[in-house]
């Protein structure tokens, strides 16, 4: 699914469940929980490399939580 942007917003953040899927760790798979997420833009006012740049940071602080609480301070 694509989350839709409904006036006045100019970004939204689609979320979705949280699957259990195998992943392969160099000798077998083993599951591991994944989540994807994705972010609709109006492109009229944000440009696609920051919305790229704030997928990455967003991502970043997801699999560092430690990093997040650090950055809080």
């Amino acid at each position: 699914a694509t989350p839709i942007i409904n006036h006045p917003e100019v970004a939204i953040l689609g979320v979705y469940k949280i699957q259990d899927l195998p992943v392969w760790d160099g000798k077998q798979f083993i599951p591991a929980k994944k989540q994807n997420y994705t972010i609709t833009c109006d492109h009229r006012l944000i440009d696609g490399a920051v919305a790229a740049r704030f997928m990455a940071s967003f991502a970043s602080r997801l699999a560092n939580p430690s990093k997040l609480m650090l950055e809080m301070t």
